[in-house]
């Protein structure tokens, strides 16, 4: 036993001075090694896309919800506000696209590489008043006009606008004339608009040289304005020349007036009435509704317009109602309640009986105010 007990001790000095040999022949190669040649720098512009990686990543992980596990247990029975699904049908969003997949198919289904299809603006603002906002066609390309002209008047209000600038096929008038004579009161006969928004006729008209009177004796500069369902833009037009940048939103409902307003040299913008404007919070001046903002209207989306509005305008802008038109009684429960819930001050609020109505129509014009500060 004590034979063992000694033999097993040896073994084990031997082990030790062992790893201590080898401890002290690798510590002599690591230090009489020749030493490697030290890295290129890495070049500036890699460490710069490094740290915006690095950025991204970290932002990203904090964006990240955290697991709460009482609100995981409490997310499946938690109430959805019927709000919020109402909403998600009126916004332009994706969810409305799958509603109306035959009109998606029959927008996307085009050859490559090729002119869109000649119904391709049609189809587009059907689904657009439907609250599909469709991803634009990849891989067609727009049509245009064949020979537009190049000589494009500075003056929103020339005695025309030249047709070879636009696409006719699609239009049953193919010419702006044509749609002066069958239309007159569609906005196209610029003669006719030039003294329109400038004279006092009734309590229901509020004169632009008024307007602007009354934003100077208020101390409010008015710079940039935002025209809701304008038409072929006369209100821009006539805004502009008084230094006032106005954009106007409309649509192309059977005649062009998204070229039209392009041609007075005024910037359209191709959007529904439902749709959330394409404005950052609280940079507006001025934001008029035209004729297209009116009773035909529902009222959750016109609310939903009205908040909308309130969101681009700055403390101090004004919201002007022009001409508003709906039955008299609904005016006084519905509307004006509406309204009211902006808590703007009212400058100008004005009813008249719409002419000729068989349903008790009533206009209204306001000009309301929105407070500096709630």
């Amino acid at each position: 036993m004590g034979f063992t007990m000694s033999l097993n001790l040896l073994l084990l000095v031997a082990m030790v001075a062992t790893n201590i040999l080898s401890l002290y022949h690798l510590s002599c190669t690591i230090q009489t090694s020749v030493k490697p040649p030290a890295p290129p720098p890495v070049p500036d512009r890699l460490l710069h896309q490094l740290n915006t990686i690095r950025a991204t990543i970290n932002r990203l992980t904090r964006l990240q919800p955290t697991t709460n596990p009482a609100t995981k247990a409490t997310a499946g029975t938690a109430t959805i506000p019927s709000d919020l699904l109402l909403y998600s049908l009126i916004s332009p969003i994706a969810t409305s696209c799958h509603y109306h997949p035959d009109l998606l198919h029959r927008y996307m289904n085009y050859t490559p590489f090729s002119l869109c299809p000649q119904d391709s603006d049609g189809v587009a603002e059907t689904l657009i008043l439907r609250g599909c906002h469709p991803l634009p066609r990849r891989r067609c390309f727009s049509q245009t006009p064949p020979k537009p002209t190049s000589s494009l008047s500075h003056n929103p209000f020339s005695p025309s606008l030249p047709d070879q600038n636009v696409v006719w096929d699609k239009y049953t008038c193919k010419s702006f004339n044509c749609l002066v004579r069958s239309y007159p009161n569609l906005g196209f006969d610029l003669s006719t608009e030039a003294t329109r928004l400038m004279s006092y006729r009734d309590d229901l008209d509020l004169p632009i040289p008024q307007l602007l009177q009354i934003a100077k004796a208020a101390n409010s500069v008015l710079r940039l304005g935002l025209d809701i369902g304008g038409g072929t833009g006369t209100f821009a037009a006539r805004m502009k020349l008084y230094n006032v940048t106005v954009v106007t939103t409309t649509m192309n409902l059977g005649a062009p007036y998204n070229e039209a307003v392009a041609l007075r040299g005024l910037v359209p913008l191709h959007v529904p009435l439902q749709q959330r404007f394409p404005v950052f919070d609280g940079v507006v001046d001025l934001v008029r509704c035209g004729h297209a903002v009116n009773r035909w209207i529902p009222l959750t989306a016109l609310e939903f317009m009205l908040y909308d509005v309130d969101r681009v305008l700055r403390g101090g802008g004004y919201l002007w109602l022009d001409h508003f038109f709906s039955k008299g009684v609904d005016l006084d429960k519905l509307y004006a309640p509406l309204i009211g819930k902006l808590g703007y001050k009212k400058v100008k609020w004005a009813t008249g009986i719409k002419a000729n109505s068989k349903n008790g129509d009533v206009y209204l014009t306001a000009l309301l105010h929105k407070p500096v500060s709630k």
